[in-house]
C-alpha cells in the first residue's frame, strides 16, 4: 500500500486508492448482524473480509486445502484504514494483491470497494507466515502457492 510522506518527514494521512491497484476482486454481500449500534458495518468485520477475500482466492486456485494441507498461513500482522461507512444491504468488492513475498511470509493487501465505486472504503494489510500445520514451525512456500501469489504482486513503484 501506498503512503505518502509529509515535508517533515513523517507519514501522512493514508488515501484512498483506486482499483486499478488491485488484481483480483471478490465480491461479499453484507448481512444484517454486520452493522453496529451505528448504522454501519462494524470495524471487526472488514477484517473477517480481508480474510474471506484471499483465502477464497486460494482456495480456488487449489493452493490452500484448510482440511488437509501441510502448509497454512498464520496472521502475524494486519492493519486496516478506513475512508467511507459501508453498512447491510450493500456489496462490497474485496481487492486484493500481494505487496511483498518472503521465502515463508507473504503480506496481502485489501481494498474494499462499495460495488461500483472506483475508490476504497477501506483498505488495509495481512501478513501470513506459512509454517508446518503440525509443529506451526515456519516453512518454504510451495512452489504452486508461490505461482500463484507472483500473479497477484503489486507491480507499481510507489
Amino acid at each position: 500500500m501506498t503512503e505518502k510522506t509529509s515535508n517533515a518527514g513523517s507519514p501522512s494521512r493514508p488515501e484512498p486508492e483506486s482499483r486499478s491497484g488491485y488484481k483480483v476482486f471478490r465480491s461479499i454481500g453484507t448481512r444484517w448482524m454486520d452493522n453496529d449500534a451505528y448504522g454501519h458495518v462494524n470495524n471487526v468485520v472488514y477484517y473477517s473480509w480481508f480474510d474471506t477475500a484471499v483465502n477464497a482466492h486460494l482456495i480456488e486456485q487449489g493452493v490452500l486445502d484448510i482440511h488437509q494441507g501441510q502448509t497454512i498461513g498464520l496472521v502475524i500482522e494486519t492493519q486496516c484504514n478506513y475512508f467511507a461507512p459501508l453498512a447491510f444491504p450493500q456489496t462490497v468488492e474485496a481487492g486484493i494483491r500481494v505487496a511483498r513475498l518472503g521465502e515463508s511470509s507473504v503480506r496481502y493487501e485489501v481494498g474494499l470497494f462499495a460495488q461500483g465505486e472506483d475508490l476504497t472504503a477501506a483498505k488495509g494489510h495481512f501478513i501470513h507466515v506459512y509454517v508446518d500445520q503440525a509443529t506451526r514451525r515456519p516453512v518454504p512456500l510451495p512452489a504452486s502457492l508461490k505461482t500463484v501469489l507472483e500473479n497477484l504482486r503489486n507491480d507499481r513503484h510507489d
